[in-house]
């Protein structure tokens, strides 16, 4: 297998342009065309899983309806070899230059990653990301998305959407087209995702590589106390049905407050006698 990555190359791109990712609204984040030597991401379209394979994982429900590999294990080999690339050296040294963030550390596992697809009428409701590695000690730090979509047109739609802190508005759209690589920060502000079914030809459907990248630590403000799973959003005007997954507890409001009362619960415990603090949760327990 040939080794992709031309690491001279990727500095210079990434000394180019980490000023505009440092800038970039509503977070850190930047869109790069032609990035991937295009025999690399010729090579996983020939090998590419079609829709009926039964090496994916499938979601479907309110705010999902994709298809993960979950891994690289039951992918052809030479889609698992290029995987492995992305963790290499040269790529990390990479994405530490473009984003000022480092000590970065690929994911072994692909945990959540590896290839993505989505069919027509698929849909990625908008999200914040797990935060901390299901195996692992570490903290998610970087999302990494190289699309795969030759001929894909604007009214395909299939967008990625990021929006603002507060919810109140999509900042940027960005279509998902072949060789067409996004780098953004994972935080738990970072919200994002294609909320419209996809309006793409029957048969076709929406193909990525997704990479996610982590560090030992993070900085505290980037984080909402005990918020470590994927959490999805309402947009504006939007209700989510009561049996959509962890509904009654996704509005924007209610992971603020949760947060203050995980953060309440901190505090209280730091600084109350450990015989006092286990009574009174066991009193509070006892009254639910």
């Amino acid at each position: 297998m040939k080794l992709y990555f031309d690491g001279p190359r990727l500095m210079d791109v990434a000394a180019a342009n980490k000023a505009a990712y440092a800038d970039a609204s509503p977070f850190p984040h930047i869109a790069l065309d032609g990035l991937m030597p295009e025999e690399m991401l010729d090579l996983v379209l020939d090998e590419f899983p079609s829709l009926d394979s039964p090496i994916w994982t499938r979601y479907q429900d309110y705010n999902e309806g994709k298809l993960e590999s979950q891994g690289e294990a039951r992918l052809p080999e030479d889609l698992s070899l290029i995987l492995y690339q992305f963790n290499s050296a040269p790529f990390l040294e990479f994405l530490e230059e473009l984003t000022g963030i480092s000590g970065l550390i690929g994911d072994p596992y692909f945990t959540g990653g590896g290839l993505h697809q989505i069919p027509r009428d698929g849909r990625l409701g908008i999200h914040a990301d797990f935060s901390r590695h299901y195996r692992l000690p570490l903290e998610r730090r970087l999302n990494v998305l190289v699309y795969l979509n030759k001929d894909w047109k604007d009214e395909y739609g299939g967008h990625l959407e990021l929006w603002n802190r507060d919810m109140s508005a999509c900042v940027e759209k960005i279509l998902p087209v072949f060789n067409r690589t996004v780098v953004f920060s994972t935080t738990d502000w970072t919200y994002h995702g294609h909320p419209d079914p996809l309006t793409c030809p029957e048969g076709w459907s929406r193909k990525s590589i997704a990479l996610y990248y982590f560090t030992v630590d993070r900085p505290k403000h980037e984080t909402i106390p005990g918020k470590q799973t994927t959490l999805f959003l309402e947009r504006p005007g939007e209700q989510f049905p009561p049996d959509a997954a962890g509904a009654g507890d996704l509005s924007l409001a209610a992971v603020k407050r949760r947060g203050r009362r995980i953060r309440a619960r901190e505090i209280a415990q730091r600084w109350t006698p450990p015989a006092i603090y286990d009574a009174v949760d066991r009193a509070r327990r006892g009254h639910r």
